[in-house]
């Protein structure tokens, strides 16, 4: 046998194996035929793309990306060159596979078809998503430590200053009484902000139980139009198969009530302003778990979405660290301690900012018999 016969052997091989090969990628791979029509592409690039395998065959590349998209630049270098070329960080999202798309981009020749080319695409939102939730729960435990220590070294004292205040006022005249008073209600606002912090170091396990989603968000949507949302347009998009969460529904009212709450702060007295509840299912979503050999899937999205202002792009990343707000007297915690409850659930929390378009959207996992039995075990962080 020859070596030109061996060749086409194995071109024959890998091309009649390769859907089954390529469909066990994670990263979606794309072939694109020298017309620019889409040729094949494995189911991560059908879940991607969100079109099946031949939605996707009858298209070229370009009536699914941005006009004037830099892949369409890369391919035709992929072509002159005849070699492989990489890019980074490039958004190919459109209002067809949804935005935003970052993604770094493997484009590279196919020696047996001239022209044609295979792209792999590597998400890099989700890296960047869990990226910024470790560096978040790195600070929330720098938050831990300090708080022990506030609760020890600032409460005790604090009593005591309130204590002498209030001895004070009784002996003071009328005119400096309201310092006095100052002096007591200053005292009360730092205990309260002690108090907040001192959650973060409750590693305690969780007490769960399967849980509706939509259970909680309609009674979180009766609290806001009763109280400080009443001024809002509040809308439900719901997929209403979604299945239970395993998790402690008190702490979920915690965390969207805080989330609806931001929303009704930053949209404020605005005419037009409209908070949007929405559930969806998202099969493909899974995560390694570090030190282990497990992948969890996290098929669960929920998204609390206004028509507020905005976050200021510099904000955004820092979103769920301590202290970080936007607020003139905000403390900067509610958001790093919905980080914390949705981080302690399993789950991950990200926010997509721009004018008129801010989204708070959480991954979690949906229940299952083993998720209860794992945590029904005690935690090894457990008090």
């Amino acid at each position: 046998m020859s070596l030109v016969d061996t060749d086409a052997q194995r071109a024959e091989t890998l091309t009649s194996d390769g859907p089954t090969i390529l469909d066990a990628l994670p990263h979606p791979v794309l072939l694109v035929a020298p017309d620019g029509v889409i040729e094949s592409a494995n189911m991560a690039a059908e879940i991607f793309m969100r079109s099946s395998v031949s939605v996707l065959r009858r298209h070229p590349i370009s009536a699914f990306i941005p006009f004037g998209s830099p892949l369409l630049t890369l391919i035709e270098q992929v072509r002159e060159r005849g070699a492989p070329v990489n890019e980074y960080k490039v958004d190919i999202g459109s209002p067809r596979i949804g935005s935003p798309k970052i993604v770094d981009i493997n484009a590279s020749p196919v020696a047996q078809r001239p022209g044609a080319v295979v792209l792999m695409f590597q998400e890099r939102t989700m890296a960047e998503k869990i990226d910024r939730q470790l560096t978040s729960r790195g600070a929330a435990r720098t938050v831990t430590g300090l708080a022990a220590m506030l609760a020890h070294e600032i409460k005790n004292p604090l009593s005591g200053i309130r204590g002498a205040a209030q001895l004070l006022e009784q002996s003071v005249e009328e005119e400096d009484r309201a310092l006095t008073q100052l002096i007591t209600d200053e005292t009360d606002r730092i205990v309260k902000l002690v108090d907040r912090m001192e959650v973060f170091s409750d590693e305690r396990p969780i007490e769960r139980e399967p849980v509706n989603i939509h259970i909680v968000l309609d009674h979180v949507k009766r609290l806001a139009e009763n109280g400080f949302a009443r001024h809002l347009k509040i809308t439900e998009e719901y997929d209403p198969s979604l299945p239970d969460m395993y998790a402690n529904k008190d702490q979920l009212i915690q965390v969207f009530l805080n989330l609806l709450k931001n929303a009704s702060e930053a949209i404020g007295d605005r005419h037009d302003g409209e908070i949007k509840m929405r559930t969806s299912f998202r099969p493909g979503v899974r995560l390694s778990v570090p030190g282990t050999d497990n992948r969890v899937t996290l098929p669960l999205e929920f998204c609390i979405e206004d028509n507020g202002p905005g976050v200021p792009e510099d904000l955004v990343s820092h979103m769920f660290e301590p202290f970080i707000t936007t607020k003139t007297n905000g403390s900067g915690l509610g958001l790093a301690l919905v980080a914390k409850i949705i981080g302690d659930h399993g789950g991950v929390i990200e926010c997509d900012s721009k004018p008129r378009d801010t989204v708070f959207r959480i991954l979690m996992p949906a229940y299952s018999d083993a998720a209860s039995e794992n945590s029904a075990q005690p935690s090894p962080r457990g008090l």
